[in-house]
């Protein structure tokens, strides 16, 4: 797609017969102006759906079911109510929303399928691309003293969010700003799935991991990103192909990323059991995100204020740290015993899920994303996603000997827990659902469960028999191998499926002959990110709610592409 696609869906956008009322119709005579009631909700309209880039682009699309007066007339009462009332009754303000929400038509990308790719490529393209995306990383650390990722608003919003979905986080959302966002958001997406602007801000793209298109990206750095960055940087090191100065440079960017997890973005929070642990927030305090100015502004007056520490950028923080060698304090603490206090146990504490968008799958056994602070703040409610449970055991089997998990019932009660929720998921198949995953897509869970296989498998035989008697990871490896290899590989990709595919691939021990088609892919969009790096911005994780806002970025996508050459170019070697 060029200038003459998006130059034709912006004239489109700009020129359409206008067919009911519109968005702005409906909610400037509610919210552009008032005085009284929550002034957030007025902030936010103007600021993310009356601004003047959007506003144009939507403001010729009427909804013709709008122009029942009744119907408008509900619907205004609802926003009014939300506006005005000290609690709203927040089912019944969504509820006109989402039957508007019926025929908005999002659905998950469907990749044709392919014919077999004949060629590996050769050892050599394979290192240039390995050095290139290295290269990238430390200049990138170099040029801002981080890795930065972006954030990107996707306001067509995720196909797994229909009116009954909406009306779950309008219900089990704490913080008033993020209820005020999902319900407004939700409306603005009617209006765009009726729009010709839909083409503009929802292009088509190829592969699964949705692309991250440029006006639209926030940059800013987290330890759940750092995290990752540290590992990819160790990879590097190990492949032998960094420089002498590279991997010094390595050293010191990891030696700063670790510092920057355990110690910047340390948070001390209550356990279950009345003391207070150390846990890892996605968002520091202060400076630390390292937004602009103009995003930091934009990002509070959209309500984005209050963040939590979170349990996947903490197992994740400390699994880096583990891999590099720290030998900081807060790594003695066996977090399994505060884990267990955010475990599902079905019928004691199922409640811990307010937000139930993945309902469909049994919670038994699994731990759920956010963490209560000090103050005893939880503006997310909370929810459970399958991929950060996977990370939860990854580190813990990193640290089993220091945790003493083996010589601990209690701690090994929890992970043999955690791996009958992940045994569950995929006997009913629901791991390759794009539903039942909260902030990652399937493609990623793979990739995820074969680093938390090669954790597993690097433990003595008998450490592996006492965690896993049941043979619970030889069956989700059957599994995961078997969607990999008949859907993921089978159809096209972009560079990060690619990669993802090739890291799933690689950890659970597939014949080298599996990994062509992503191999061909890396190698063939090389260079696609132009002046940004070596490639394209792609999504890697999303929130769902308030609306789909996707993170990753040019240095992500290296990152995960150089992982995934390591670790194929590391297993050809061997066979």
């Amino acid at each position: 797609m060029g200038f003459q696609y998006f130059a034709g869906a912006a004239f489109r956008a700009l020129t359409a017969r206008k067919d009911g009322p519109s968005l702005y119709d409906v909610c400037d005579p509610v919210l552009l102006n008032y005085c009284g009631g929550d002034p957030h909700l007025g902030k936010f309209y103007k600021t993310a759906l009356g601004n003047p880039a959007l506003r144009p682009l939507l403001r010729r699309t009427g909804l013709p079911a709008l122009n029942d007066a009744g119907r408008l007339q509900r619907l205004r009462a609802a926003l009014t109510q939300a506006r005005d009332a000290a609690e709203p009754d927040w089912a019944a303000v969504g509820a006109p929303i989402a039957e508007l929400m019926a025929d908005i038509g999002v659905r998950h990308p469907e990749p044709a399928k392919v014919a077999a790719q004949a060629r590996a490529p050769s050892a050599a393209e394979i290192e240039r691309v390995i050095r290139r995306c290295g290269a990238h990383l430390l200049g990138s650390f170099a040029k801002n003293g981080f890795i930065p990722t972006y954030a990107a608003f996707n306001l067509l919003g995720d196909a797994d969010i229909s009116g009954r979905e909406m009306l779950m986080a309008l219900t089990g959302l704490n913080a008033r700003g993020y209820k005020n966002s999902t319900l407004l958001f939700s409306l603005a997406r009617i209006f765009i799935a009726h729009s010709p602007a839909r083409a503009l801000i929802n292009p088509p793209w190829t592969g699964v991991a949705e692309p991250m298109w440029e006006p639209m990206q926030i940059r800013h750095r987290s330890a759940y990103y750092d995290a990752f960055f540290t590992e990819a940087l160790l990879s590097f090191v190990e492949t032998g192909l960094a420089s002498g100065e590279e991997t010094a440079a390595s050293q010191r960017a990891i030696s700063e990323m670790v510092a920057f997890c355990l110690k910047t973005s340390a948070e001390e929070v209550p356990s279950h059991d009345g003391s207070t642990v150390r846990v890892i927030t996605a968002l520091a305090p202060g400076s630390g995100p390292r937004f602009s100015r103009f995003f930091a502004q934009i990002k509070q007056d959209l309500g984005f204020g209050i963040y939590v520490p979170d349990c996947d950028t903490t197992a994740c923080s400390f699994s880096a740290a583990t891999q590099a060698g720290s030998t900081d304090p807060i790594l003695d603490q066996p977090l399994l015993d505060f884990y267990k206090g955010y475990q599902v146990r079905e019928g004691a504490n199922e409640p811990r899920v307010t937000v139930p968008l993945n309902d469909h799958i049994d919670y038994e056994g699994g731990v759920v994303t956010w963490i209560d602070n000090l103050a005893g703040d939880r503006p997310y409610g909370n929810d459970l996603d399958p991929t950060l449970n996977l990370d939860i055991l990854e580190v813990s089997f990193r640290n089993l000997a220091r945790w003493k998990i083996l010589e601990t019932p209690q701690r090994l009660e929890t992970v043999h827990r955690i791996i009958g929720f992940q045994r569950k998921l995929a006997a009913s198949g629901a791991f390759a659902n794009p539903r039942s995953h909260i902030y990652y897509l399937p493609e990623l869970y793979s990739a995820y469960f074969g680093r938390c296989h090669a954790a597993f498998m690097a433990l003595p035989l008998a450490a592996r028999q006492a965690i896993d008697p049941d043979g619970a990871f030889a069956f989700i490896r059957a599994k995961v191998l078997a969607y990999v290899e008949g859907e993921l590989i089978a159809r096209e990709m972009n560079a990060f499926d690619a990669a993802l595919a090739l890291m799933a691939l690689a950890h659970l021990g597939a014949d080298v002959a599996t990994f062509t088609p992503a191999l061909a892919c890396i190698v063939a969009d090389f260079g696609e990110g132009g002046r940004h790096g070596p490639y394209k911005a792609y999504e890697w994780n999303k929130m769902k709610t308030p609306t789909r806002i996707l993170v990753g970025g040019p240095e992500v996508t290296s990152a995960f592409v150089l992982m995934g050459l390591a670790l194929a170019r590391g297993k050809m070697a061997e066979a």
